[in-house]
């Protein structure tokens, strides 16, 4: 039997094993993935003891990711770039990581809008700048993009996020003031919102759409409430939308592939039992 966890604290919010278990009964695996609790004081001995605990690895999520990268003895390249680790596996006695939330992002806008979605999209506009942020311009990387402007309400932390990726990008990084977002709006395919603005408990972004380019498509990492304010305001102006309980489900492939050695569908069966899962928690 294969066995899996996700290690966090608090780590009772998780829904990973309600995703993880719900692939492991469709493809009928022998295999467990559980919640573990690791305090941060902790992680250091967890992360080099799971092996031997009989664990073939894990996703990590808050506070640990940080200390994750820190951690492992080996780093894939997309994990470098983003400097946060969230993926977790043992290979030829060996401890790697990698950063799933990438590809997690880019497969939900792959899944909602298309295949060749970027093709319409010369410059993106990503909001925040903290270690989402990181993931999503990490991702957008690897497409065809020209440029991405990076916002943050701490002007600083959008610097050091460019700073940190611009080595070997082929997409030009800028940063944009927050202060200065109606100049750049006007140009942007592709807007992200990466903050917490418009999470449940949280103030919404205010930010005005009405000079997007009609073509544009606003996407939002928050999943809870799962059409946040800024989806709202894209849908009044007629722009696409992509919400974030994609990039949730699409970033657990990777590691279910790797742990339990098949290749999940994200499916409307799974997103469904999700999303009732989260009407269950309001």
């Amino acid at each position: 039997m294969t066995k899996a966890f996700v290690v966090g604290h608090p780590i009772k919010h998780s829904r990973s094993p309600l995703i993880h278990g719900h692939w492991l009964n469709a493809y009928g695996l022998d295999g467990t993935y559980e919640r573990i609790d690791v305090a941060p004081v902790d992680f250091g001995d967890f992360l080099t003891g799971f092996h031997a605990q009989g664990f073939a690895g894990g996703n990590v999520t808050l506070p640990h990711k940080e200390a994750a990268f820190l951690g492992v003895g080996r780093r894939t390249e997309r994990a470098q770039r983003v400097g946060a680790v969230n993926t977790l596996w043992v290979e030829d006695g060996v401890l790697w990581g990698d950063n799933t939330d990438a590809l997690g992002f880019i497969g939900n806008l792959d899944a909602t809008l298309g295949t060749g979605w970027e093709q319409d999209v010369d410059t993106a506009l990503v909001l925040g700048a903290g270690g989402a942020a990181r993931a999503v311009v990490a991702g957008l990387q690897d497409r065809p993009l020209k440029r991405i402007f990076v916002a943050n309400r701490t002007g600083s932390k959008a610097e050091d996020l460019a700073r940190d990726l611009r080595p070997g990008s082929s997409v030009l990084i800028e940063t944009a003031a927050w202060e200065a977002l109606a100049r750049v709006i006007p140009h942007a395919q592709l807007i992200v919102n990466t903050t917490s603005l418009g999470m449940a408990g949280q103030p919404p972004l205010a930010i005005d759409l009405s000079r997007a380019p009609r073509s544009a498509v606003v996407a939002d990492i928050v999943y809870v409430p799962l059409e946040t304010p800024l989806l709202t305001a894209a849908a009044a102006q007629n722009l696409r939308v992509v919400d974030g309980l994609g990039m949730l489900l699409h970033q657990a492939v990777p590691g279910f592939r790797r742990w339990f050695g098949v290749t999940p569908e994200v499916t409307p069966e799974l997103r469904a039992l999700i999303l009732a899962d989260l009407e269950t928690a309001r």
